[in-house]
């Protein structure tokens, strides 16, 4: 399967082929700045997989999982793009929003639940972490 995308602007690009090891929703605090007060939905797929062009701005920060976690994100339009995790850089969590339509990707688990505000309406069918789940296959 391959998959393309871009910003919002356009000026960054997305190739991916190959299948998203893990597709999730996260509800950490820092998810919830970047989409304005919800989650953000992200696709995991293999780094090699994936291929970028454009020019890409990043933040890092120590994230709660005790990771250093890259944001990437277009610099002309601000739209996040992939973020990376120092604990696995074999993968690129793609944020589902660059993904062009139609595609079948949906969350299959809901991440740092316990950081949901008390509004939030999660699908009780998703698998559910109130933290960091386990790595996804092919991890190690």
């Amino acid at each position: 399967m391959s998959y393309a995308g871009r910003c919002a602007c356009g000026a960054v690009k997305l190739q991916i082929v190959g299948e998203p090891v893990a597709i999730r929703q996260c509800w950490c605090r820092q998810c919830q700045h970047m989409s304005g007060g919800g989650p953000t939905h992200n696709a995991m797929f293999r780094t090699g997989d994936v291929r970028i062009e454009g020019e890409l701005a990043g933040h890092g920060y120590l994230a709660d999982s005790g990771n250093q976690l890259t944001q990437w994100f277009c610099p002309a339009c601000g739209n996040p793009v992939y973020a990376q995790s120092s604990a696995r850089l074999q993968f690129r969590t793609v944020r589902l929003g660059v993904l062009d339509q139609p595609h079948d990707l949906k969350p299959t688990m809901a991440i740092w639940t316990e950081s949901a505000p008390p509004w939030a309406v999660i699908d009780p069918t998703l698998d559910q972490f109130p933290r960091q789940p386990p790595p996804p296959p092919g991890s190690k």
